[in-house]
């Protein structure tokens, strides 16, 4: 018999214990150091050394000395200890105090001196997010550098268009690569307003008034706005909320993971667009050597990274309304209820997206375009888009409109027919080919049926839009473009 429900104490004692796929199998080094306790509890003590240096600056007796072991001791955490801490007094922030105390003695009296929990943890949230939008910014510039290429190479390549999924007029498949481009130059512009407006929490207080800080410097309120300017600059913030309860406005992670949500989104599109061209076989995502598609079916070239971008996307989709909810649900100047869920959303939103863009930029570096399928697909499709020209060219030759249009709807009926009763290949063409009516234009069919006569603007709207919009942006931000990516795509 096998034992299903479970396995022996010591079988496998190192793998009894969940591990979180995101971060096991798909986040980067990159975006996870940023959300590491490593980050967190290291920016905790070079805020309390802003914090104290901007005190000392303004007055209050703390020695140079002080600052000095603070500063010695940033990188020198035990987190065992921390951790002991906190159980003993069943508070992060206080054990991580005693933590630091420990190896800075001298500055003990004074770390976290007029501050309270959300001084070290909605700052070091704010700082957090902030790093982690320019790792997004970066990535946003470098994919659509990527795109950018292949928009240009495949401008003017003629692809059938669709509406609801069905053969519409033709575009080029450097046209379509804008539309994507599009909508991921409009999340490189949220996120850069983000970047650039993102403001600190800074030195607030328990609900917000600075009273204890009032109290400690006398009653001297520029003395208090004076250390809520300086430690904000001291942590490479020019922006600081101008009125907090406890906690800055959580309406901020609402805008941010909106964001990243509108990140998804382009991403979910571009890949869905990618899967169905993979069914139809014009485009392929790129694919290994030796990767397996399937494992019953061995000729199968799936595009997994795109049906996992969709995955990853629609999960990053579904955070938003998790902020919603948390901020709606705050009363008065601060519950811990949004405390826990936080902890959750923000950093597994980022390391989401992360993921995606890297899945992005594989993607779009190695796609493969077939097109002589792609023209194969054109001209199933193109006579009967041509009829129009066709009908104009016999009229102007001195032809019957009316006859003609008659005649044009017949052949195209029957047409269709065939290729749908009887699973062949469009005649349309050699229908009119043999019908005297059209005698005007039989020698010159192929010219009217050329597919690069049929895509409108697309090759010049595809040139112009990557002069005019993206063009000034990797300009702008030439900077990122340089920049390697840490982690590559590895499954």
């Amino acid at each position: 018999d096998i034992n299903v429900s479970g396995f022996p104490d010591d079988a496998l004692p190192d793998h009894q214990k969940y591990e979180h796929p995101l971060v096991q199998r798909y986040a980067t080094k990159e975006m996870s150091s940023i959300f590491s306790p490593a980050m967190k509890f290291t920016t905790w003590r070079k805020l309390w050394l802003a914090l104290a240096t901007a005190e000392q600056e303004l007055g209050l007796d703390i020695t140079n000395e002080q600052l000095q072991q603070m500063k010695d001791q940033l990188y020198n955490i035990d987190f065992d200890k921390a951790n002991e801490y906190e159980s003993k007094f069943r508070h992060d922030v206080m054990g991580h105090v005693h933590a630091f105390g420990d190896v800075a003695p001298l500055a003990m009296p004074i770390i976290h001196l007029g501050a309270t929990s959300c001084y070290v943890g909605d700052n070091t949230d704010i700082i957090q997010l902030k790093e982690a939008l320019k790792l997004v910014q970066r990535k946003l510039v470098q994919t659509l550098s990527i795109l950018k290429t292949f928009a240009e190479k495949y401008a003017d390549l003629p692809t059938l268009g669709f509406t609801h999924y069905q053969p519409a007029q033709l575009t080029t498949v450097g046209k379509r690569c804008t539309l994507w481009m599009q909508d991921l130059l409009l999340d490189y512009e949220r996120v850069t307003y983000e970047l650039e407006n993102l403001p600190m929490r800074g030195v607030k207080g328990t609900t917000g008034t600075q009273a204890t800080f009032l109290e400690l410097f006398n009653g001297d309120h520029e003395k208090v706005k004076q250390l809520n300017s300086k430690v904000c600059k001291a942590m490479g913030f020019d922006k600081v909320i101008a009125v907090s309860g406890q906690t800055y406005t959580r309406k901020i992670d609402y805008h941010i993971l909106s964001l990243l949500s509108g990140i998804a989104q382009s991403a979910y599109k571009m890949c869905g667009d990618i899967r169905l061209l993979a069914n139809l076989k014009e485009v392929e995502e790129p694919f290994a050597k030796n990767q397996i598609g399937s494992s019953a079916m061995a000729y199968k070239r799936n595009p997994m990274r795109s049906e996992r971008c969709c995955s990853l996307s629609r999960y990053i989709m579904s955070l938003p309304p998790s902020a919603a909810n948390t901020h709606a649900n705050q009363w008065f100047e601060r519950t811990l209820d949004d405390s826990a869920i936080r902890r959750i959303i923000l950093p597994e939103g980022f390391l989401a997206v992360d993921v995606v863009l890297n899945l992005l930029m594989n993607i779009a570096d190695g796609m493969v375009v077939w097109p002589n399928v792609v023209h194969k697909h054109v001209m199933e499709e193109l006579p009967f888009m041509a009829t129009e020209v066709i009908l104009m060219e016999c009229v102007k030759a001195g032809g019957d409109r009316q006859e003609l249009h008659e005649a044009i709807r017949v052949h195209s009926m029957d047409a269709g027919k065939v290729v749908k009763g009887e699973g062949k290949a469009n005649d349309l063409l050699e229908r009119i080919a043999k019908d005297p009516l059209f005698e005007a234009v039989h020698s010159k069919l192929d010219t009217l049926v050329d597919p690069k006569l049929f895509i409108g603007r697309a090759k010049e709207q595809t040139d112009e839009f990557l002069a005019e919009e993206i063009d000034p942006v990797l300009q702008k931000e030439e900077g990122l473009l340089g920049k390697e990516v840490v982690d590559g795509v590895n499954v």
